[in-house]
C-alpha cells in the first residue's frame, strides 16, 4: 500500500513524500526535534499528547480545520514544521481535515499501521515524529493524486497567508 500511495503522488508529478530512506517500518528514526514523553507533556496539552504523541484520534467533526477554508500553511503543532498548503486541502466529508499532498517531499514519513487488524499508512511529522493521521489511497476523490491525507486538526496550527 505504501508503494502504491507513492506511485500515485508520483503519478500526479507531486514530490514524492519522505519515507525515511526507503524502510517505512523503521520506528527507531532519530528526529530533528527529539524531547522526552516528560517535555512532550510540559509542551502539549492532555489532548494533543495523546494523539500527536500516542497516536490516538480526534473524534470526527469536532476538529477545528475539518471545514476551515482559510488560504494558508498547516504546520505540525508539536514541533511547528511546514506541513500542508491550504490549496492542497479538500472536502472529504470524512470527518477530519483532507489534503491530497504534503508541502513537500521531506515533510511526512509514512509507517505500516496494522494496529487495528487492518493495513493503513500511518503519517508522521518527519521533523519530530509526531503522529499527524493516516493516508488512503484508490477511494475516488477527484484530486490530482487520488490520496486522501486523513489528518487529526489537533495535530495542526494554520498560519493563514
Amino acid at each position: 500500500m505504501i508503494s502504491g500511495v507513492l506511485r500515485a503522488v508520483a503519478r500526479a508529478g507531486l514530490p514524492c513524500p519522505g519515507t525515511d530512506n526507503g524502510d517505512v517500518t523503521d520506528q527507531t528514526k532519530q528526529y530533528a526535534v527529539n524531547k522526552t514523553d516528560a517535555e512532550w507533556k510540559a509542551q502539549l496539552s492532555p489532548a494533543e499528547f495523546q494523539v500527536l504523541r500516542k497516536a490516538g484520534t480526534e473524534r470526527p467533526y469536532t476538529g477545528e480545520y475539518t471545514d476551515a477554508k482559510t488560504v494558508g500553511v498547516y504546520k505540525c503543532r508539536a514541533c511547528d514544521a511546514e506541513l500542508f498548503r491550504s490549496e492542497t486541502k479538500f472536502d472529504s466529508h470524512c470527518g477530519w481535515p483532507s489534503f491530497f499532498a504534503p508541502l513537500a517531499e521531506d515533510r511526512v514519513q509514512y509507517i505500516e499501521d496494522s494496529a487495528l487488524g487492518m493495513k493503513r499508512v500511518e503519517v508522521r511529522c518527519a521533523n519530530c515524529g509526531s503522529h499527524l493521521g493516516h493516508v488512503f489511497e484508490g477511494e475516488g476523490y477527484d484530486n490530482p493524486t487520488d490520496l486522501r491525507y486523513c489528518i487529526n486538526s489537533i495535530s495542526l496550527t494554520l498560519q493563514p497567508a
